[in-house]
Formats: structure tokens, sequence, C-alpha cells
């Protein structure tokens, strides 16, 4: 149906006449990407499930001179991601780039761990990202056979974390499923598909997690500044590549994992716990799994946290 304003490839009309789906966009690594994406002019359409503070990224995003749309989406509703694909292509025509980047974290022991909630991580963290990879080729094929989709992953894709067997098991089948959809779409040239695989990020998303540990979450480290995962998402927009590190930490564990798993393995199980939980006791909670919650900022204040301790030490 916009067959007629889709034939040119994507950014053919120069990198400003983008037009970009990003999902998760309130915070984190997903409203960084937002900010940079808008100083280079693309065209917004911004998703997650509070209204009020995606409207309060769709404003910043229009501050730096760029069009920005609001869709409220709950991405474990297939119905609400096809609406939201619909409202881009109402808004601006077409699709040219797709972020998959909507997730919810959930520490608890894999032998005790709620099954509802352990359900609920990978409805958003799997299926969110299958509504969305669908409702992007959908319209990827229709526009004539290019786009660039771009799925958010984690090095947790690589290998375990203790008490994150949730999340772990989300986003090694987010990088399994994309590597699928990339073989698949070896039939269309113009179509792209990439996987971003972050290390440790300085977001809010520890202080939104659901917690069955009973004592307080603290993020891993070491963990780089969120901008950094930004970047690596525009650029794989403008220049795509099948997967793309973030950290030169990431790069040593994939080293290691190619050296030694077990050994990498051995060493995770005994340092994360310690990093990751702080001796304080903390009531059991839910998070953000079935409701959003704050903190919505682009920054979680990690990095700031671990340098006061070190700077104490």
């Amino acid at each position: 149906m916009q067959a007629d304003r889709t034939k040119q490839e994507p950014g053919a009309g120069g990198e400003a006449s983008r037009v970009v789906v990003i999902t998760g966009a309130s915070s984190g690594i997903a409203r960084a990407a937002a900010l940079l994406f808008a100083q280079e002019g693309c065209a917004l359409v911004l998703a997650a499930r509070d209204a009020t503070a995606l409207d309060h990224v769709a404003e910043d995003c229009r501050g730096r001179g760029a069009r920005a749309l609001a869709v409220p989406t709950d991405m474990s509703d297939e119905a609400a991601v096809k609406a939201l694909a619909s409202a881009a292509v109402e808004a601006f025509g077409r699709i040219d780039v797709w972020v998959n980047c909507a997730a919810v974290l959930m520490y608890g022991r894999a032998a005790t761990q709620p099954m509802a909630e352990f359900r609920q991580v990978i409805d958003t963290n799997l299926f969110g990202y299958v509504h969305g990879t669908q409702a992007a080729l959908r319209a990827f094929k229709a526009q004539g056979g290019w786009g660039c989709l771009i799925n958010v992953a984690s090095m947790l894709s690589l290998f375990g974390d203790p008490y994150l067997s949730a999340y772990v098991t989300s986003k090694f089948a987010v990088r399994g499923y994309t590597q699928c959809v990339r073989q698949e779409m070896r039939a269309y040239r113009g179509i792209h598909v990439c996987t971003i695989l972050p290390t440790a990020i300085d977001t809010p998303i520890y202080q939104k997690g659901a917690n069955r540990m009973g004592r307080q979450i603290r993020s891993i480290a070491p963990l780089y500044a969120v901008e950094r995962a930004a970047r690596a998402i525009t650029t794989a927009a403008r220049r795509p590549r099948a997967e793309i590190i973030v950290g030169t930490y990431g790069y040593l564990i994939a080293l290691g994992l190619r050296i030694s798993p077990r050994l990498v393995e051995w060493m995770v199980a005994l340092l994360a716990p310690k990093i990751q939980f702080s001796r304080r006791r903390q009531a059991a909670s839910r998070g953000n799994l079935f409701e959003s919650t704050g903190p919505n900022q682009v920054n979680g204040g990690w990095r700031a946290f671990w340098l006061r301790r070190l700077w104490r030490r």
C-alpha cells in the first residue's frame, strides 16, 4: 500500500530520512539510542509500556530536531506490536530500522522462582522480540524487501549467570532466534539482521528488576556507559553487521569462552554473586515485570556507585 513511497533503499534520501522504531525506549540503552538517532535527524517511533515516560523521551527527541511519535506498547502483546508497526507506517510511510530493546530482569533461584514471573521474563524478552521481528519483516517485505532489524541481546547470551536464569534463558534464545532470522533473510539482499551483545551497561534495569533473593541488588561490574551501547545500535543501522560486542571486557569473555568455557563458567559462578548482591536485606519484589515502574532515565548511576566504593577502599 505504501510501495510508491518506498522504492528507495533505506537512507537513500539521506541519513536524516530514516524512520526508526525503538522498543523499550522509556529508559536505558533504548532511550539513549533514541536520542542519538534524533541527533541524526531520523524520524522516530518510540514504544514502551509507560506512556508518561515515553512522552518525555519523545519531547527530548523533538528538542533535538527529530520528528517523534510515542506509541505506548506492551511488547508481550502481539496485537499491540502489530498496531505499533501500523502506526509507524501510517505516520511516516515506511520503516527503515527496527530496534528491539525492551527487556525485564529477575533475580531468583532456579529451583524456587515463581513460574508466573519466569514466564513474564520470557514473554517480554523473547516473545516481545519475536513479535517485533515479525512486524518489522512484514513491513520490510511490503516496502520492496529492505530494512534493518537490530535485536539487542547480551553477552549473557553466551554464558550463564547464577540467579539470573530467566534473563539468561531469554537472551540465549534471542541470539539463536536472530541467527535463524538472519539465515532466512539471505534471500533478501536489502534486509539486514543484526545482534548487539552488550556487556554490563550502566542502566536502571537493576533498580527495576524483580528480586527473590532476599538481598539488595547491585549491578555487575565492570560496566560501561550506556552511550557506548547506544552507539553500537546507531552504527549497526548505518553499517549492518551480524553481531556487535559492546565493551572490551566482552571481547575478553568471548576469547575466554573459546579457550576454556568451563573456566569462565567457574569464575562467573564464584564472583558474580559477590558483586551483584549487597549484604543489605530486601523484601521480595516483582519489580517492573507486570507493570512499568521507574526510574526511567538513561543512566542507572552504577558507574558512580562503584567508583565511590573503590575510592573509599
